[in-house]
């Protein structure tokens, strides 16, 4: 007796089903998108993206906007942000087949819908929470808020100081000069001749790049400047109003606030060099408020500041615009520690913050028992914050976030979050908001939640 295998034949023929929607069982993610996507449109949702086009009909065909956000949405669920890769789906994912109706633009059109279509993209973080709250995923009772340390599309070796800004500038100028006269001689003043070596054509971008990365040093300059300007005058105006000179080390001159060796990234002038866990990366500072029942992200944004201290205060503000409201209860860890932020307290939303580091304050929270007796007349707002946490409720909503917010920048890291593929802040804010979206998509589509689309 032979091997008792299941026939197979590459060669066999087969009657594939007439219709791709065969392909794809209904409880499937490609399924869910595509509702998804119907029910916004459906409901309006979606007309930033029709703006660009015309509306008379003329001109050339082009790829329908509904079936180009069905197609992103999908792809980075799956964590495939390229554009070449994305076209290389269209061909062979069914899935991507699925929602494109077997089209297949090129990664050129993927590439230019994602960079035409940024805030229409970022708008979509807003709707589809729209459809968590239908679905009871968004509470806004308890929320957690950290961040994370993003590589962008650069290198640290691309960092550069101003000496060093300065002489690749005028060494591509100087080259730019030298083709100049070599094309006057051979063609005369008035003639054009052919176009520019592709060596310097090349240089036009990296020069554009340079002057980026250097009106990026020059502004940093400037605002430490002035925030020392402002120091001093602060300290001017007490020493005026006591009659007596303040101790300890007089601040220096707004000119000794400039720092030679300060750098700034000819690829991406607007990433910054972060300190991870991992050690340091070229990129940005990624926030997200997450909520703490459903690790449904209510709000996200992307900074530049290499700490989370002043980010506080913005998220906040952001849970109102993209949430429509303020969370009642809010944890965050000790990088957002302050008490200015301490003040920020209000009716609307008890604040949680660690005053220590993340272990330290679950060493805390673990061996210290309630507190016990009246708040001391002269307990700082330091004092205040230890004391709530060490408190039934404060150690309840603490030990929450660690289970909230970690664990969803952990499942974007799985999804292959590392570094964001395009360069600038308002691109990188695109992406990180793209990533928070189909992160809350694949949240709702777990759930069993099923969009009211007209016609399903």
């Amino acid at each position: 007796m032979g091997y008792n295998f299941l026939p197979y034949d590459q060669d066999q023929l087969y009657l594939l089903p007439p219709s791709i929607n065969e392909w794809v069982p209904e409880e499937s993610l490609p399924r869910f998108v595509d509702e998804v996507v119907e029910t916004l449109d459906m409901n309006g949702r979606l007309q930033d993206f029709y703006e660009r086009y015309r509306a008379d009909g003329w001109g050339r065909a082009a790829y329908h906007p509904k079936m180009m956000v069905k197609v992103l949405i999908f792809a980075y669920c799956h964590g495939i942000t390229s554009s070449r890769r994305i076209a290389r789906g269209l061909e062979n994912d069914v899935g991507l087949r699925y929602l494109s109706a077997n089209q297949q633009p090129d990664f050129r059109t993927i590439a230019d819908f994602r960079k035409d279509n940024l805030d229409a993209i970022q708008g979509l973080h807003i709707e589809v929470l729209e459809l968590c709250r239908e679905a009871g995923l968004m509470k806004m009772g308890r929320v957690a808020l950290d961040g994370r340390k993003v590589a962008g599309n650069a290198a640290l070796a691309r960092n550069r100081t101003r000496e060093a800004l300065e002489a690749e500038v005028e060494k591509i100028l100087a080259e730019a000069e030298r083709v100049d006269a070599e094309e006057d001689a051979l063609y005369g003043e008035e003639n054009r001749g052919d176009e520019l070596p592709e060596e310097l054509r090349s240089s036009q971008g990296r020069l554009q790049r340079l002057q980026q990365a250097m009106q990026r040093l020059e502004e940093t300059e400037d605002e430490a400047q002035q925030a020392q300007e402002q120091k001093i005058a602060e300290r001017e105006k007490e020493e005026a109003r006591t009659g007596k000179k303040k101790r300890g080390r007089k601040p220096r001159a707004p000119e000794e606030m400039v720092n030679p060796e300060a750098r700034a990234n000819t690829t991406d002038p607007d990433s910054r060099i972060m300190k991870t866990r991992m050690g340091y990366v070229q990129g940005y500072n990624c926030q997200a408020v997450v909520d703490c029942q459903s690790q449904v992200i209510v709000a996200q944004a992307v900074t530049q500041d290499e700490n989370d201290c002043k980010q506080l205060e913005p998220m906040l503000d952001e849970c109102e615009e993209q949430a429509g409201e303020r969370p009642e209860k809010l944890s965050a860890d000790a990088g957002y520690w302050s008490e200015e932020n301490a003040r920020l307290e209000d009716n609307r939303t008890e604040l949680f913050i660690a005053t220590k580091k993340d272990w330290k304050q679950r060493k805390a929270l673990a061996e210290q028992g309630p507190p016990r007796g009246r708040i001391p007349r002269n307990a700082t707002a330091r004092d205040k914050m230890e004391r709530k946490l060490l408190t039934k409720q404060g150690r309840d909503v603490y030990r929450q976030r660690g289970s909230t917010v970690e664990p969803v920048f952990g499942q974007m890291s799985n999804r292959g979050l590392n570094r964001f593929v395009m360069r600038g802040r308002e691109k990188v804010g695109m992406e990180w908001s793209l990533w928070s979206t189909t992160h809350n998509i694949l949240k709702l589509w777990r759930s069993g939640y099923a969009p009211v689309t007209a016609g399903w």
